[in-house]
């Protein structure tokens, strides 16, 4: 196997060809990634056989994280779409905040959500409403997918109790509550960051009708008179997001709901997977009509799960590339030229960032970075909990093809895959930035 310096080196004509192949040829992503997850491990030298494992192993562990739940969230955006309850979201939503500041609220929404709920299912629970308000507000799809996702991500890898950030506290003894305080007070700017970002660069051309790049199509809706009303609306994307909040809750080290009957249904109602079908389960309450709701158990969940094979497919591609870098001398490289360096609090920021971008999973990232610097915390005379932010602030640099989050965004949205790298990817490096500013001025006050 070539050094890890080569194999780093390589990534960057990888990136250059999928982004090539799939904007400028218009090959299909999923063949794309493949074909570049296989012609990476081989230039590397991982024996072919290893290869074609890890491209496996990565497909299949991609489906198994969040393949059921990118179909239930699936069927249940057509749920809320063909019910007319996204429109009544929507309407509910515009009437608080108007049209102009639709991005506002969705990535404001987004990162509230992120704190109990991964980002990847908080962006399947909540795509159904920010396709509805892109259409509704006339806003490029493009500038609404991106100020969603960086909300979300923003509190997604600095705040617990989502896994990288507790894990980061626990290996740095850092105190978990001020990392919480610390990390919110980054969140915040990353976030707002990620939705100026989007603003500047997403906005795209108008087409007739305000849609503009990537905007999301028109979809049938019931008449005015049989839309639901606005509460019940919301219902079967609460419910979800409470139950996935319950579990956290639950999990917590000071285990707030205790250790009984309580915190163990919490722990299984609060499964993506199955708090997903809760809200499946509510939004067929809105089909008052017996024949409306065998249209939606029948035709409009086959068409649902029609549109997310294409989703599923190069979502698990993207994890089939990212497997094939994580079997590759990246990690080790990055962990021996990096730990040397004496740099205050961009030392565990550039350890996160290398890590994240080399490999694709920002848990991976943190954890992996974290265990790198403990040891190095007296020597460099570094706060634990400022660490651990700066941690999270390195591991959103960059979202880009080896990362499921990146293909999520991408295919949910209907972004192509250059619009994404174009909006998305540099809107987390800005936040990763901003983030690692934040903490920088943080150090100084805290």
């Amino acid at each position: 196997m070539i050094p890890g310096g080569w194999a780093l080196a390589l990534l960057v004509p990888a990136v250059a060809l999928l982004v090539l192949a799939t904007g400028r040829l218009r090959i299909h992503a999923f063949l794309v990634l493949l074909a570049v997850a296989l012609l990476y491990g081989l230039a590397i030298g991982l024996p072919p056989l290893d290869v074609v494992r890890a491209v496996k192993d990565g497909f299949g562990g991609t489906l198994a994280n969040i393949g059921i739940v990118i179909l239930a969230g699936t069927i249940l955006g057509a749920f809320l779409e063909r019910t007319g309850a996204a429109l009544s979201m929507t309407r509910a939503v515009l009437r608080i905040v108007g049209p102009s500041r639709a991005d506002a609220a969705m990535n404001a929404s987004g990162a509230v959500v992120s704190i109990p709920v991964f980002c990847d299912s908080g962006y399947v629970i909540l795509t159904p409403l920010n396709k509805a308000l892109a259409a509704e507000a006339g806003k490029p799809m493009a500038v609404m997918a991106t100020a969603l996702a960086t909300g979300l991500y923003a509190t997604h890898t600095l705040v617990p109790p989502t896994p990288g950030p507790l894990a980061a506290s626990g290996t740095l003894g850092a105190d978990l509550g001020k990392v919480i305080l610390l990390g919110l007070a980054a969140a915040v700017p990353a976030a707002l960051a990620g939705l100026l970002w989007a603003r500047l660069v997403g906005g795209g051309r108008r087409a007739p009708g305000g849609e503009g790049e990537g905007a999301a199509p028109a979809r049938p809706v019931p008449p005015p008179e049989r839309l639901p009303g606005a509460l019940p609306s919301f219902v079967p994307i609460l419910l979800p997001i409470l139950l996935i909040l319950l579990k956290s809750l639950a999990e917590l080290p000071s285990r707030p709901l205790g250790a009984g009957p309580l915190a163990g249904a919490a722990r299984l109602l609060g499964e993506p997977v199955l708090a997903l079908f809760s809200g499946l389960a509510a939004a067929l309450l809105l089909l008052v009509p017996r024949r409306d709701r065998k249209e939606a158990l029948g035709p409009w969940t086959g068409r649902a799960i029609r549109e997310a094979a294409e989703i599923l497919a190069i979502t698990a591609a993207g994890g089939s590339f990212g497997r094939v870098l994580q079997a590759s001398p990246m990690a080790d490289f990055i962990r021996t030229h990096t730990a040397g360096l004496d740099l205050g609090l961009v030392l565990p920021w550039l350890m996160a960032a290398a890590l994240k971008t080399a490999q694709g999973s920002s848990t991976v990232a943190i954890i992996t970075a974290s265990s790198i610097l403990a040891p190095l915390l007296g020597p460099l005379g570094l706060d634990p909990a400022l660490a651990a932010v700066a941690l999270g602030a390195g591991s959103m640099v960059v979202s880009h093809a080896n990362d499921s989050y990146f293909w999520v965004v991408a295919q949910f949205s209907g972004m192509p895959v250059g619009t994404a790298f174009r909006v998305f990817t540099t809107a987390t490096a800005v936040q990763g930035v901003t983030a690692l500013l934040a903490c920088l001025l943080l150090s100084r006050i805290a």
